[in-house]
This record gives C-alpha cells, structure tokens and sequence, in this order.
C-alpha cells in the first residue's frame, strides 16, 4: 500500500518538539531593571546623614542590622532603613546621592536593591527619593468628590471617632449616607477643603498621605454607569452605556 506524503505546509504540525522546550509568551529579551543605580538630585537645603545601627546590649545575633538614612529639610525630618549590603554614597559637589549594592550577581542582593519592603511596587531608591521630596517640597494629594449632594469638611472634633493623638483634626463626609462618614487625619499629614467637593492632602511622607487618601476614597469608589464617587487626582473613570431590560 502507497503512502501519501505529505504536503510542506502540513510537515510543521505533525513534529514533535522536545519536552525541554520552554514557549515563551513574548519573544522579546528580558531587560534588568536600572532604577536602582540611578542618581538622586539632593536640593540644597536638605541634609542627608548616615547613622549606626543601634547596638543592642545582651543580644547577640548573626543579622546585621540595617543601616539608617537621615533625612532633614526645611518641612521636616525623615528616615530610611537600608539593608547592611546595600552602600550609600553621595556627591557634595554635585549634590548626587547613589546607591550600590555588594555583589550585583548575587539575585537576593539585586532584588532587596530594588525592593526594600514586601510592597513590589516599591524599590530602595524610590524610598529614598520620596522622603528627600517630601522634606523638601511635600507631597500632595487631591481627591475630588463627584455627586449629588457629595461635601467634605475638616472638623476639630468628630461624634464616632475617638482621637489619637492631640489636636488631630478629622475629615467629615457626606457621600450618600444616612450619617456623615468621619476619618482621623493621621499624624504628620495636614487635611483642608477648599471647595466643598475637593480634598486636599499634604504630608511629607507619600506613603501615609495617599494610603489615608485611599482610605477616603473606599467610602464611594467610582462607578462606571454615573461616574459618582470619589476620585484621587488626576484618576478617570470609563462610563459604560446603561443595562437596558
């Protein structure tokens, strides 16, 4: 009995590739991540000092602390922790401040360069640069209250809320419920409404000032049919057409 051959277009699909060949998704190379060896401008007025771990007497460990990062400007003062084989360096000339790490080869080395806490989405350097700007110039952050009826007001006092510390001050909304929603403003970040439907935040530290922003915007996250809630600064929303029965 003859045996048809097959066409050449046909010849690729009955192959049988081996079992240690891996099909990527993308063909593209991978490419290492540079943020952490670029530079950071250093402002004039802001002071950066390198302070030692502090020695814990009686206790002996085989983890070196981390070192700590000082970092003074005209609206406050801030701190960074560095893990003990990442260095620091900084160009008084310049105004240049850099980080390197130990062994570049070494993957723990290379990921903790880049990422100092659980948050991926963080890196050491970026740390480092958020505080040198918010000592310097703060950081800011804008909600907008989008709705009928929607108000935000800052009080000194708050009916459901117990204080935490002296003077915190306490933001107010009015976002659809049957009671005002009452939120203490964390230490260190200054709250006030310049408009009825707008927020302003500032703080010298980013972390704590967007996370209390979050926290204002879960009471009315924006929905796409209205486009109502609470929007944080330059943040958009895509409507889609109303569910006709």
């Amino acid at each position: 009995m003859a045996v048809t051959p097959l066409h050449d277009f046909l010849i690729p699909a009955f192959q049988i590739l081996p079992a240690s060949t891996n099909r990527s998704f993308s063909h593209s190379a991978p490419r290492a991540s540079r943020v952490g060896a670029a530079t950071i401008a250093v402002p004039p007025d802001v002071n950066l000092r390198l302070l030692d771990p502090p020695k814990r007497k009686g206790i002996i460990t085989r983890v070196e602390p981390p070192q700590i990062i000082e970092i003074e400007g005209p609206l406050g003062k801030a701190s960074v922790q560095l893990p003990p084989f990442v260095s620091y360096a900084i160009d008084e000339a310049t105004r240049k401040a850099s980080l390197s790490v130990l062994d570049r080869k070494a993957r723990d080395q290379r990921e903790m360069w880049g990422m100092a806490r659980p948050d991926p989405s963080s890196t050491t350097r970026s740390y480092l640069a958020n505080h040198i700007l918010g000592v310097s110039e703060g950081h800011t952050a804008i909600l907008r209250l989008v709705g009928v009826g929607y108000r935000a007001t800052v009080e000194p006092t708050a009916i459901t809320v117990k204080p935490e510390y002296p003077g915190q001050q306490f933001v107010s909304l009015k976002v659809g419920y049957s009671h005002p929603i009452e939120l203490g403003v964390p230490m260190g970040v200054k709250a006030s409404t310049p408009l009825p439907t707008r927020i302003l935040l500032e703080g010298i530290n980013k972390e704590v000032v967007y996370s209390f922003a979050a926290s204002i915007r879960r009471w009315r996250v924006p929905e796409p049919y209205k486009g109502k809630g609470i929007f944080v600064n330059e943040e958009t929303i895509k409507l889609k057409a109303k569910k006709i029965k």
